[in-house]
């Protein structure tokens, strides 16, 4: 029989088997939503496209952008848990769970949205019948079939210690078929030397081999496009842009899901602070190196004045497609403001009453007040008449000094507080990521080669379907969670180990030399 420790039973085994009126309540809601999108999913089905806002030339439309956004969150997962297992980072363990269950159910409901897009997903098959090797739609089925088998195998085997850890210690009036579930999936496992062997031979071995997959099915989801001679997509950047995005949004999911599993369950006595601190560094590099790729991406746009690019770049910069770009800029910059600049803040600093609570607060709700009372009638009113100044670009510019004030003045607060600092900024980036695969999918069809003009914009069924899967990836991460530990046991319980040996690890100081200084440096002393 296996053991565990009493205080992993108690915290991360005897809550599977309780479920209490949050969870139902969760359920029911998120049931509910998949609910209406099964309707009109069928009405969709029944009617076909048309009922979607999709049309010539606009073939893809927010289904894609979906399919693109859920690929990329993804893929921080298996990827990043596989990368920090190689280079032996201690601190992976508590996390390592929860970023590859999100992989797995992320990449499930990126398959998902292609049969949503098709208007025909009874000819999902003709790709594989009929499918050519030079086209990139067949490439791109192929990695991901490849990633997601990958990543359920290295799900499974790291799930496999802990099916019999919960199979030998399940509590008093456990139901039976969870019995079942459990030696039926632990394969008979018993922990001994031979078996741990092999876990780490497999696991060593799916860690090396899951990253270039990774990487391989972002890159050729980016040729999709990239291999095309529309504008905007026709590009040599978008390969690594689509990695170096899919990392970033990745970590953002992985800290919201964190910190969700965190509140609701006893996980935050295995996820403390310090996982946010060491995590949010790749955070942060990863900020710096995606706005490099956007900022690279838009220069050649713009230097390059091509009749037909220029329309796409004109639709982002100040036209139809302009809110959502600058709506994604603003909240990256406000996602690397809240990551970065906390940690500059000096120590003495934060004893200044500027960096209160307080003074933050206060200055924020001026700030709002301002910008109220410049979209106020009665004031648009005043400014309208023909003898008045006019005063609301006067009360914009006020909101916007007193905002930056404000945020200027939280950021001792932040850093004292780096999970909700982490968490907002996470909020923001998986915002402002998906805004980011709109930019890059419907500017394009909207402005395509030989069509100078097109709109799109998605209808009640498109936004039902969206948050249906969204609400179907929510469901599958709740009650796998329910059914199997947030945290894994077996994880946990070797890095205990692995720390008390590092503990009695006692390093010798050297010899002091009895050499004076400059003979040690290999200087000689010359006498007067």
């Amino acid at each position: 029989m296996l053991q565990v420790d009493p205080q992993d039973k108690a915290r991360l085994i005897d809550p599977l088997f309780r479920a209490g009126p949050r969870f139902w309540l969760a359920a029911a809601v998120l049931g509910a939503i998949l609910g209406w999108g099964g309707v009109m999913y069928v009405r969709q089905v029944t009617l076909g496209l048309s009922v979607t806002g999709m049309d010539r030339p606009a073939y893809w439309g927010i289904y894609i952008v979906n399919f693109i956004f859920l690929i990329g969150v993804s893929m921080a997962g298996t990827l990043i848990t596989a990368a920090l297992y190689l280079t032996g980072v201690n601190w992976r363990r508590p996390i390592t769970r929860i970023a590859e269950a999100t992989t797995v159910f992320g990449l499930v409901i990126a398959g998902v949205q292609i049969l949503v897009d098709m208007g025909r997903p009874d000819r999902m098959l003709t790709i594989l019948i009929y499918g050519r090797l030079q086209s990139p739609l067949l490439w791109d089925m192929a990695s991901l079939s490849l990633y997601l088998l990958t990543s359920m195998f290295a799900l499974y085997v790291s799930l496999m210690p802990d099916l019999g850890i919960v199979r030998d210690n399940l509590p008093a009036g456990a139901p039976g078929w969870r019995r079942i579930l459990y030696t039926v999936l632990a394969l008979g496992w018993r922990g001994n030397r031979e078996q741990w062997l092999r876990l780490e031979r497999v696991t060593k071995i799916v860690s090396i081999l899951i990253i270039p997959i990774g990487v391989s099915l972002h890159t050729v989801t980016s040729w999709i496009l990239s291999t095309t001679l529309q504008p905007g997509w026709h590009s040599t950047i978008l390969g690594p842009y689509f990695v170096v995005g899919a990392i970033f949004s990745g970590i953002a999911l992985l800290f919201i899901l964190l910190t969700f599993v965190r509140q609701v369950s006893p996980v935050k006595f295995y996820v403390e602070p310090k996982h946010y601190r060491n995590l949010g560094w790749l955070f942060i590099t990863m900020s710096v190196v995606w706005f490099y790729f956007t900022y690279t991406e838009h220069l050649t746009m713009v230097a390059g004045q091509e009749a037909t690019e220029f329309p796409v770049l004109a639709s982002k910069l100040w036209g139809a497609d302009a809110p959502g770009f600058w709506g994604m800029v603003i909240l990256m910059v406000l996602a690397a403001y809240l990551l970065a600049f906390p940690l500059l803040l000096p120590e003495r600093w934060e004893r200044a009453r500027f960096f209160r609570p307080r003074f933050a607060l206060g200055t924020a709700a001026s700030a709002g007040v301002a910008a109220t009372l410049a979209f106020l009638p009665q004031v648009q009113a005043i400014s309208a008449g023909p003898a008045s100044p006019d005063v609301r670009p006067a009360l914009l510019v006020a909101a916007g000094a007193l905002a930056a004030v404000a945020g200027f003045s939280a950021l001792a607060w932040l850093k004292r507080h780096v999970i909700v600092a982490t968490v907002i900024a996470s909020f923001a980036v998986v915002i402002g990521m998906w805004l980011e695969r709109w930019n890059i999918i419907i500017p394009t069809v909207t402005h395509p080669r030989l069509i100078p003009w097109a709109g799109y914009t998605p209808s009640l069924t498109e936004w039902s379907l969206t948050a249906a899967s969204f609400a179907l990836f929510v469901l599958l991460l709740l009650v796998f969670f329910k059914l199997f530990p947030a945290v894994s046991l077996w994880e946990m319980a070797e890095g205990r180990v692995i720390d008390a040996a590092q503990a009695r690890i006692e390093v010798p100081l050297p010899p002091e030399s009895s050499l004076p200084k400059w003979r040690s440096w290999g200087i000689r002393r010359r006498s007067l």
